[in-house]
């Protein structure tokens, strides 16, 4: 059965999925959510109310929720690349990783946008200082815990990897990664050579008007 994945190329969580979906070419068809595709925003509206970025339907099993999403894709359309380790330990790790970056970084970003587009009862510039105090929090811890390792959990490419990319290249843009950072610096660095993720940012280079802050002229 084919699968097909709902949601917007500059969509950091739709992204994240995306670059799990393309670490394993797996075939899916991108039903992108727009005001010039209204069949697909209905239809993901009656499968997933919630109206959350991405929803992913295989046959007529409707999967929300990144993370999950990648899991089950490695249970039910398993590709050359693991990104949860077999070792339950190690896929603990990998599982910390992810959270960490969702709430801790991506959540931390969403704040500056939030208070820019007046979704929160927060100034704009409180927002961005809120989200910069967080996210130097964030930085600080990652670079200790990144030190001696190529990726997020090690020497392979896991989920927390595909929650990484997208996480860390929309906080870079909010809060820039100070010099003082050279680890993940260069780890933010390795994800956007990644060809999994720079197909991803490639796709959504289009959409880089609605970035509410001005998407800065790099990356």
């Amino acid at each position: 059965m084919s699968l097909a994945l709902y949601g917007h190329p500059f969509s950091s969580y739709t992204q994240k999925v995306l670059v799990a979906l393309y670490e394993n070419g797996t075939p899916f068809e991108f039903r992108c959510i727009g005001p010039d595709t209204p069949q697909h925003t209905d239809e993901w509206l009656r499968r997933w109310p919630i109206a959350k970025f991405p929803l992913l339907l295989d046959g007529e099993r409707d999967v929300a929720e990144s993370s999950i999403i990648i899991e089950y894709l490695q249970l039910e359309h398993p590709g050359p690349a693991r990104l949860l380790p077999a070792d339950p330990m190690a896929a603990l790790d990998v599982r910390f990783l992810d959270r960490f970056f969702d709430l801790h970084v991506m959540d931390a970003m969403q704040i500056a946008v939030d208070s820019a587009l007046k979704r929160v009862p927060v100034k704009s510039e409180e927002g961005l200082l809120i989200a910069g105090e967080r996210l130097e929090r964030a930085y600080a811890w990652l670079e200790g815990r990144l030190a001696g390792r190529t990726w997020a959990a090690g020497a392979d490419f896991t989920m927390a990897d595909c929650a990484a990319a997208p996480f860390l290249f929309y906080a870079d843009w909010v809060h820039q990664i100070p010099e003082a950072y050279p680890v993940l610096r260069a780890y933010r660095a390795r994800l956007l050579a990644r060809p999994s993720f720079a197909r991803a940012v490639e796709e959504a280079r289009p959409y880089r008007p609605l970035f509410p802050l001005g998407a800065p002229n790099r990356d």
